[in-house]
């Protein structure tokens, strides 16, 4: 039974340890400007899936017109159509709900 138990703690203690390091990789673009946000990823996330319901499949922190210069972005696609939501870093604001045109920047 021990036996059984160190050669199973080999591969998931590997798994783990690639999972750990991998996890920075999966970040969204722009969150080295996330700092200068005054709501978290999360809850601008929220904000946009209550703007527009479905699934998001892309999402940045960009330096943009509009607000207070600083948005989140969501590309979230619910049937056929994607959805561009941006959402104001300082205020929490819906800046943008629109259909993504045919070339999304």
């Amino acid at each position: 039974m021990n036996t059984t138990l160190a050669k199973l703690s080999g591969p998931i203690g590997v798994a783990a340890f690639v999972i750990a390091f991998a996890a920075p990789a999966l970040a969204y673009n722009g969150q080295n400007l996330a700092g200068e946000a005054k709501i978290s990823i999360e809850e601008a996330r929220a904000t946009a899936l209550k703007a527009h319901p479905g699934k998001i499949t892309d999402e940045e922190l960009e330096r943009e017109r509009g607000g207070s210069g600083l948005r989140y972005s969501f590309d979230i696609k619910n049937g056929r159509h994607t959805q561009e939501v941006g959402v104001d870093a300082t205020s929490g604001k819906v800046l943008e709900n629109d259909r993504e045109g045919p070339n999304p920047d």
